[in-house]
């Protein structure tokens, strides 16, 4: 199927309007990326309230139009047709005595449902996947579509790489924006910061360091390493969910696909033949980012041992997606 060139801003649809769901949508309208936002949940009542709430902060921001809709068959028939690009944040949140695999497997229906009725009222959509655990969430997804290559892919592990980068800038005492360097892998616990390649404007972060007399030893990569790995730990133990970080890094997607900017981002996406990772595994790395989506997942120079664990992080990926296929 031949991808169809982004037109101006598209209309863009949200599956599922929780925290997640909502911080996308306020970013997207208040910077304009949208020309049409429908807001869709199960609980209808929910999103035409969302809806009301968020079209009156419109009137501070570029014009954009404000909908909602539930998620039956007929709601993305009427609400959900000719979008250009869905954002999924909808599942299920694991009850007490679940386990983690009856979980995952419930979500995999709802995806696999949801992915269905999108491509049954839009022909040629961009789908994200932001349902945890994402990069599971995200073969699934992919293993239900009948799009092009790269129209669905997953947020992956863009918020952790910016959670990354703003460490290593508090460290240093830079701009954030100065700072290059990436998370890969699951996102999740297994997932790899990748010091050996990390940058401060092209100069290396280890020589950056030296000449600005910053200590960056073992016991300071680790603190870095935790930090990034646990933020969503904290963020729920305080607040109960995580919102900002990931909206705006849904945003900056966004802005990729609509732009055609040709962006390098780390969503998650199938991997096959990169890093010797299994062909079934959705993993995040490097990708090209553009109007159709993932354009090229990439190949990136990595240190013996963050090879290692990059390649541990997509056995845990495809662990839980044999055990999702054995269920």
């Amino acid at each position: 199927m031949t991808a169809t060139p982004r037109l101006s801003l598209p209309k863009v649809a949200v599956v599922g309007v929780g925290a997640v769901g909502m911080a996308f949508a306020y970013g997207a309208a208040m910077r304009g990326l949208a020309r049409e936002i429908v807001l869709m949940d199960i609980d209808k009542e929910r999103a035409a309230g969302e809806a009301m709430d968020l079209s009156h902060a419109t009137a501070y921001s570029r014009s954009v139009t404000i909908t909602s809709a539930g998620v039956t068959p007929e709601d993305y028939d009427t609400a959900c047709r000719g979008a250009d690009i869905v954002i999924v944040t909808a599942g299920k949140a694991q009850k007490p005595g679940q386990s983690r695999m009856e979980l995952l497997q419930e979500n995999a229906g709802i995806i696999t449902s949801i992915v269905k009725d999108i491509q049954n009222v839009s022909p040629t959509p961009i789908i994200i996947i932001v349902t945890n655990p994402v990069d599971v969430m995200t073969a699934v997804a992919v293993q239900a579509s009948t799009l092009a290559p790269g129209h669905v892919f997953g947020s992956g592990t863009v918020l952790d790489t910016g959670r990354f980068r703003r460490q290593l800038a508090n460290l240093c005492a830079v701009d954030v924006k100065s700072v290059h360097a990436h998370v890969l892998g699951e996102h999740g616990d297994s997932e790899v910061c990748v010091w050996s390649r990390a940058n401060v404007s092209n100069v290396p972060l280890e020589h950056f360091c030296q000449q600005r007399g910053i200590v960056i030893d073992d016991a300071t990569r680790q603190r870095i390493d935790t930090d990034v790995r646990r933020a969503a730990y904290e963020i729920i133990d305080r607040k109960g969910a995580t919102a900002y970080g990931i909206g705006a890094s849904l945003c900056r997607i966004l802005e990729g696909i609509i732009r055609d900017s040709k962006t390098i981002l780390t969503v998650s996406a199938p991997a096959k033949g990169l890093h010797g990772l299994d062909d079934d595994v959705c993993i995040s790395l490097p990708c090209v980012i553009g109007a159709s989506g993932v354009e090229q997942a990439l190949e990136t120079p990595l240190a013996e041992a963050e090879l290692a664990a990059l390649q541990k992080s997509g056995a845990v990926i495809h662990e839980a997606m044999t055990s999702l296929k054995g269920a």
